[in-house]
């Protein structure tokens, strides 16, 4: 009996690296006006930032509904093999409902982790699923490990642009013209399963170093899980001179930075120019 993974396309991971981890992505519905697309399918990262920049209004997403996962979750057990599916925090989507209410017609077989993240955020409990599933734990001991290590997970982001933030209703016209007169940066979190702002920045510089002490004052990165930094938009140089300006965060504790690309969940609410850090805290080491 083996344990299969479901991961929602919140995660930013895409059909391709799914297929690569040997999980199943749910993707979420992305509707661009009268155009609609399966996040991560057959629409890619960049495609997703290169339609949000040329659109006047935000794209709309569409939670996966209980029908989805259960037809998920019946495939996936039909040879007795168990589940573990990891989503998007509950206090952003309803999709964890919907994954709680297909679970329960599978007899103790399909186990939902709520995230209480999304991005990198939800990846990183997702890289620690895979590596705790090839360490031999049974399904039932990974689902106690992630609840209690997902609050340890810290998710922060520096913000390029306050066009979208106000597109989107999280502050108002005024205060976003005023924000891009002073070349504001704000600072984003998840906290507790939602997106909350932080601090705010005066140029990419200030706000680098911001990031750099937020990082800091969360207790440091855990370099023996899982981390990554992301970006969004078509253009990575933003987060280079980030890494460039933090190495000593990452100098001679890991050869590489794993980098990824934010996609459609956060992106409509952040927007191009945007970075990201997300690591379990290494305060309660």
């Amino acid at each position: 009996m083996a344990i299969k993974v479901v991961v929602d396309s919140a995660s930013d991971v895409d059909a391709e690296e799914a297929k690569a981890l040997g999980i199943t992505l749910l993707s979420m519905q992305i509707q661009f006006k009268d155009e609609e697309f399966l996040d991560g399918v057959d629409l890619t990262h960049r495609r997703f930032f290169e339609k949000l920049i040329e659109s006047d209004d935000l794209p709309k997403t569409s939670q996966i509904n209980e029908f989805r996962f259960e037809e998920c979750f019946t495939q996936l057990t039909a040879g007795g093999d168990e589940v573990i599916s990891i989503v998007i925090s509950s206090k952003l989507s309803g999709t964890y409902d919907s994954a709680c209410k297909a679970a329960a017609k599978f007899d103790g077989k399909v186990f939902v982790v709520d995230s209480l993240n999304a991005t990198i955020g939800e990846r990183i409990l997702l890289q620690y699923c895979m590596r705790l599933i090839e360490e031999g734990r049974t399904a039932s001991e990974i689902v106690d490990i992630l609840n209690d290590a997902k609050h340890n997970i810290k998710l922060l982001a520096l913000v390029g642009t306050l066009k979208y933030l106000q597109k989107g209703g999280r502050i108002s016209k005024t205060t976003a013209f005023a924000g891009e007169l002073l070349n504001v940066r704000p600072v984003v979190a998840v906290e507790d399963g939602e997106v909350k702002l932080i601090g705010k920045a005066l140029g990419s510089n200030k706000g680098n170093n911001l990031l750099d002490r937020l990082v800091e004052n969360s207790g440091g990165i855990d370099f023996n899980l899982p981390y990554a930094v992301a970006y969004s938009g078509l253009d990575d140089s933003v987060l280079n001179k980030y890494l460039s300006d933090s190495v000593h965060h990452y100098e001679g504790k890991t050869d590489k930075v794993p980098v990824y690309m934010i996609g459609s969940t956060i992106g409509t609410h952040v927007g191009p120019g945007a970075i990201a850090v997300a690591f379990f805290s290494g305060e309660n080491k």
